[in-house]
């Protein structure tokens, strides 16, 4: 099932344009990954204070397509996918008004925190990618709108 985040865009998130600066459509992404852990259970405290194992993200892209503004109510919509036994990446669809306005995706990459070497994903990740992992046909009209 598909993690739906809903987000007003704040002044704060805009440039002097009076547009969603460009480094923070990643910010708000994060904050749609943040709440959807929380809604599984993942209390976040222990989750990004955690002394054995991280998640950094090793990769991340944006796509726009249309300007965001001050007021905008955005749905972002959460989409991640496990790669490999220690890294998973995440999809993000961002839509105003019926209208996919931007899209995103982060990779992360599972690592033991002492040695900063990469570790198997924990079962609590597991679980959590399962439960937010898109149905295939919904990730079949993903991949075919990306060919486009």
């Amino acid at each position: 099932m598909t993690f739906t985040y809903h987000r007003t865009v704040r002044f704060q998130d805009t440039d002097a344009a009076g547009v969603v600066y460009f480094a923070n459509v990643l910010t708000i992404c994060h904050e749609a990954y943040e709440e959807s852990l929380e809604a599984s259970g993942i209390n976040l405290k222990e989750f990004f204070s955690n002394p054995t194992v991280a998640f950094p993200i090793v990769h991340a892209n944006v796509d726009f397509f249309r300007p965001m503004f001050c007021g905008d109510k955005l749905i972002v919509s959460l989409m991640p996918q496990k790669l490999s036994i220690e890294k998973f990446e995440i999809n993000y669809e961002i839509v105003l008004a019926d209208v996919m306005v931007a899209k995103a995706f982060t990779r992360h990459v599972c690592i033991d925190v002492t040695s900063r070497q990469k570790t198997e994903l924990p079962q609590q990740m597991i679980e959590w990618l399962e439960v937010n992992a898109p149905d295939a046909e919904k990730a079949e009209r993903r991949k075919s709108r990306e060919a486009i």
